[in-house]
């Protein structure tokens, strides 16, 4: 009996002795995990001293970059926020979710767990200080709090955080009301080629330099309250814009100025080791936000999920560096477009789909700026020289461009046969991403929506419903203008799939009254099941002079129960000019006090209607 109990005894102490020692080996595990800081502030291309910018007023982020590593060549998955956000908050593409069409809300597979959540299962405190605009539904749980007032202090003691402070005051909406005074000089601003000298510009450049002064000293006082807090020595901090911005031509589109982002990362000592230069050095590895959710949980030693589209930079499961960074352009609030871009240390490539469709949209939200209708304005007025004036009008097919050489992005190099390999390899890369991600961008988005309700885009893009290659080919036939392919496109407009048969119509709309030949099927599909079919038809055959018959056709579309039904036939009104007077009422009917972009199209429509 004795010999039991000493034996259970000693057994005892055994187990005590070893629980000790894995509670002190875990301790120190969580000791050694590093807390992690992000600062992301809204609207920001490069305008840093750290940068190169002379003009800019940056003193605390410079004296970050002189303390950390500088990415030279870090890019947005899309140059607007809320796609943008989803690639951040998913470490998955946009295009691939179904989550790039500006403020929509389609759901993702519920196995796709927003990042935080992986934190939080290793232990840390998670805050988010305090915008979210994901895309989709959203996960609240994945934080323990989110708020205005959401921080790391209230975290328990001795526990690893991971916090976010998002800062506003650079956003575009702070050009909407010029400032009274101005630190910046309207007169010596830097002004890219392809905007005027206006005084609007000029004024509206010099505020958003004094605006990005002030993020500079609100990301000041969020790295001293982290210093006084003695966590400086203990927390990587990040810092980087959530895209470019913020002026016309920047915010929304394809090129640097909308997709090229800062990126300051900063490790203390005694996270040294993780970082890829020494303190004030640069790296020009190319990285994506896809790949920030799975470099933040490599550095914290969380596994990445499969299922996550991004590569790592940092940490022990950082991977070989991306040969390309792939971006994505859909509808942009109340406009509908679709581009995407590839690009290398060197060269930026844009395939646009709906070449047809100017680059300057309305878009109610982006005319609030004084800039943008001064620069409308000199456009009408003939003011603008070749470079200003593209803007303005219609877009090629395919664009190219050094940008190194020619960092604005306005030599397009795409014709230029001295570059064709350049051309060739940028554009495989580009079709190589959407088929390895199944671009489901390409649904019209009437149809996203009434797919969406039985099932995610994600899931549908992998089914047998959705056949990618043939839909790409479609649509980069669409999309190419070449007039002897107007045979091709007829036939696919009575294919059974009625995306393929999308991209055919607007193959006919692309082409204008080169596509007469398809008239007579056009005039068919004003009867086509599927709406988005009907309205693009009715686009088609206003061209062709087909006035009256497309009217039941657009009118249809006003009254859709369907959002995006009701933006696209909207869409299609405004470029009728007064033809578009037979469905004033029905428009009439959609303007309200609310905000949607059916309600904004509407009343931009109906002003210009009541014109007349």
């Amino acid at each position: 009996m004795m010999i039991t109990q000493n034996i259970s005894s000693n057994f005892c102490l055994i187990i005590v002795f070893l629980l000790g020692s894995f509670a002190c080996s875990q301790a120190v595990e969580d000791d050694e995990r590093p807390n992690i800081l992000w600062i992301v502030s809204e609207d920001n291309s490069p305008f840093l001293g750290a940068y190169g910018d002379e003009y800019a007023t940056t003193p605390h982020l410079d004296a970050l970059a002189a303390e950390g590593v500088t990415y030279l060549n870090a890019y947005a998955t899309a140059p607007v926020c809320a796609p943008a956000r989803s690639s951040l908050i998913t470490g998955m593409y946009p295009n691939s979710l179904g989550t790039e069409n500006m403020r929509s809300t389609y759901p993702i597979p519920n196995w796709i767990h927003f990042y935080p959540q992986y934190l939080k299962d290793l232990g840390y405190y998670t805050s988010n200080n305090a915008k979210k605009d994901y895309n989709t539904t959203d996960q609240p749980e994945v934080w323990d709090e989110s708020s205005n007032k959401a921080t790391y202090k209230n975290r328990k003691e001795g526990q690893p955080f991971f916090s976010i402070f998002n800062l506003g005051v650079s956003h575009e909406s702070s050009l909407h009301e010029p400032l009274a005074k101005l630190h910046h000089d309207p007169e010596t601003v830097p002004i890219p080629p392809y905007h005027p000298h206006t005084p609007e510009m000029k004024r509206d450049w010099a505020q958003y330099y004094d605006k990005v002064m002030h993020m500079d000293d609100q990301v000041g006082a969020i790295l001293q309250e982290l210093e006084d807090a003695g966590l400086k020595e203990s927390t990587i901090v990040f810092y980087y814009g959530d895209h470019g911005g913020v002026l016309g031509r920047s915010k929304r589109f394809l090129y640097e100025s909308g997709l090229r982002v800062p990126l300051i990362v900063y490790f203390p000592e005694k996270f040294r080791h993780l970082a890829p230069d020494e303190a004030g050095g640069q790296t020009d590895r190319l990285v994506t936000f896809t790949d920030f959710a799975p470099t933040l949980l490599s550095l914290v030693g969380a596994p990445i999920p499969d299922y996550m589209q991004g590569k790592a930079f940092l940490g022990e499961q950082a991977v070989e560096p991306r040969d390309y960074a792939f971006s994505l352009r859909g509808r942009m609030d109340e406009r509908f477009d679709l581009s995407r871009t590839a690009a290398n240390k060197q060269y930026r490539y844009v395939r646009h789909y709906m070449p047809h469709k100017i680059y300057g949209q309305y878009i109610e939200y982006l005319w609030r700026a004084p800039s943008m209708r001064s620069w409308e304005r000199e456009f009408l007025e003939g003011g603008l020289d070749e470079v200003q004036s593209r803007f303005w009008k219609p877009k090629p097919v395919e664009e190219l461009y050094d940008i190194t050489a020619d960092p604005h992005n306005v030599n397009n190099l795409a014709g230029d046969p001295n570059y064709g390999d350049v051309l060739e390899e940028l554009r495989k890369a580009t079709q190589d991403w959407q088929r390895e991600i199944r671009d489901v961008g390409f649904v019209p988005e009437p149809m996203m929506i009434e797919i969406s309700k039985t099932q995610t885009l994600y899931d549908f893009a992998r089914s047998a419903k959705y056949d990618f290659d043939k839909v790409l080919a479609t649509a980069e036939l669409a999309a190419a203008r070449e007039m002897d392919e107007i045979g091709s496109l007829m036939e696919l407009l009575d294919d059974e799939d009625p995306i393929v048969r999308y991209w055919a119509v607007t193959g006919c709309v692309v082409r204008g009254k080169a596509a007469n030949a398809a008239k007579e099927k056009l005039q068919s599909k004003l009867e086509d099941q599927e709406i988005s079919v009907r309205l693009a038809a009715a686009e088609a055959l206003y061209v062709l002079g087909e006035r009256e018959k497309v009217m039941p056709a657009l009118i249809g579309g006003l009254e859709s129960d369907n959002l995006m039904a009701r933006v696209m036939a909207l869409n299609i009104l405004e470029n009728m000019d007064k033809d578009a007077l037979p469905a004033m009422e029905s428009a009439r009917k959609l303007v309200s006090d609310d905000n949607d972009y059916d309600i904004r199209a509407a009343i931009k429509l109906v002003d210009k209607l009541e014109a007349y």
